[in-house]
């Protein structure tokens, strides 16, 4: 059993926040008390499970945190990571991907499915689930959309979902056949499984990863707004024709917010994710980053930043995801325009998200942790994403006022602009399925 005493305790499920002692025991939530009352529970519990009258008989059992100044938090999720297993380990696996997650406070995370080979068949998905559940979290994977990622044939999408599935996705690439989507959507229907698009069309990009403003400033040509506003505009007319999930994957553009947010007011199927880099950093990144500040879609204007946190406010934007995608430093020392684009965010998801959304106070704490746990798990209908007796023991245990600088990554690549930074929000530990699987310092 673990007991954490004196807890800030919040869960953005229900809204009720205060002080609390917190008592898991096996894989759940047991009690959740008032501060000072964890440990009579306690003694009452070991003097139950151990018949003797000395309270203290089994105590060896329990580890007991003193979380004096720590928010108690349901585990993060993840709904967009990249953890290139299989296929493009010499970037990241299941394992440091894993330590990642546990290192930012993640518990959960959904893997996309630009793999090798691509997570099309049931065989795929059973070894990634297999292998992934042996590192502390809990790693779930979406499947493909289309065979091979080829944007041609869908794929058996209710034998995927048998298999474990917990959404499709062809992310890294978009769809370009609208009849293609309008098919996807319908047998999704069958499935009641979330559909998650990348919406860049490369007929308006000739170099992606750079916002076509500070890309012609640079010499190049990158990537326009447009060719994020064009499939957004399509995605959002067939949902409201579909009763499917869907969710536009890392938003970026003003305008695509504006769309999104017109499409919500009429179904309720439509949802949107943005990234911690993308209400953070603006194209002028790329000038004193360079290849770190390159992702898909690019990093855009100040415009575009701000309407992404207005997004965050107002609901158009239901989550935080980190589009976590490791490069080597190999790689991202080759010119701008030759680069992977894509960055790590899994260690640095929360801090930023207390440096730029809540501490100048566009959004509450907790309303910052619904971003990052209820909202993912509603839309991935997963068992997780509150804090409540006899629910799952998966938590943060954070400080937002102590900072800490950027100087390592569990990560195995160290692709990111925020290396060396000083950041607010330090997790302490990570705890899933009761076990502490980050931390101890307490």
């Amino acid at each position: 059993m673990i007991l954490l005493e004196n807890a800030t305790y919040m869960d953005p499920a229900s809204g009720v926040q205060g002080q609390r002692d917190i008592l898991l025991k096996a894989d759940r939530v047991f009690r959740i008390t008032e501060p000072g009352m964890g440990r009579s529970i306690l003694e009452q519990i070991e003097k139950a499970d151990t018949g003797d009258e000395d309270p203290g008989a089994d105590a060896g059992t329990t580890v007991v945190i003193d979380c004096t100044g720590l928010i108690a938090a349901p585990g993060l999720i993840d709904v967009h990571v990249h953890f290139r297993d299989p296929g493009f380990t010499y970037k990241e696996d299941l394992q440091t991907g894993a330590k990642a997650a546990a290192a930012g406070g993640f518990t959960t995370v959904v893997l996309m499915a630009n793999v090798n080979p691509a997570v099309d068949c049931p065989e795929v998905i059973q070894d990634i689930l297999s292998r992934g559940n042996q590192y502390g979290i809990r790693v779930l994977t979406c499947a493909n959309i289309t065979k091979g990622m080829a944007g041609k044939e869908l794929v058996d999408m209710k034998a995927l979902q048998e298999a474990g599935a917990v959404g499709f996705t062809d992310d890294g690439k978009p769809l370009l056949s609208e009849a293609l989507v309008r098919s996807a959507m319908e047998k999704a229907q069958e499935t009641g499984l979330p559909l998650s698009f990348h919406e860049e069309d490369p007929a308006y990009i000739t170099e992606n990863g750079i916002n076509d403003g500070v890309a012609k400033e640079l010499g190049y040509t990158g990537s326009p707004r447009q060719a994020e506003i064009t499939m957004v505009e399509r995605d959002v007319r067939l949902a409201l024709e579909y009763e499917t999930d869907i969710s536009i994957q890392h938003i970026s553009s003003e305008e695509a917010v504006e769309l999104v947010r017109r499409a919500k007011k009429k179904s309720p199927h439509v949802f949107a994710e943005v990234t911690p880099h993308h209400f953070t950093l603006t194209q002028e990144a790329v000038k004193k980053h360079g290849t770190l500040a390159k992702m898909n879609p690019p990093l855009r204007e100040e415009r575009d930043r701000l309407a992404l946190i207005k997004g965050l406010q107002d609901g158009t934007i239901d989550m935080i995801a980190t589009d976590h995608a490791p490069h080597t430093a190999e790689e991202k020392q080759k010119p701008l325009t030759q680069a992977p684009s894509g960055i790590i965010g899994l260690e640095t998801a929360l801090s930023l998200g207390i440096r730029e959304l809540v501490n100048p106070g566009y959004l509450t704490m907790i309303e910052l942790l619904r971003k990052m746990t209820k909202a993912p798990a509603d839309l991935y209908h997963l068992d997780a994403g509150y804090l409540q007796e006899n629910g799952p023991a998966d938590l943060v245990l954070f400080s937002q006022e102590e900072t800490r600088k950027v100087e390592s990554f569990q990560s195995k690549s160290w692709n990111s602009p925020f290396l060396g930074e000083e950041l607010p929000g330090v997790i302490h530990y990570t705890i899933c399925k009761g076990q502490v699987v980050f931390g101890g310092d307490r």
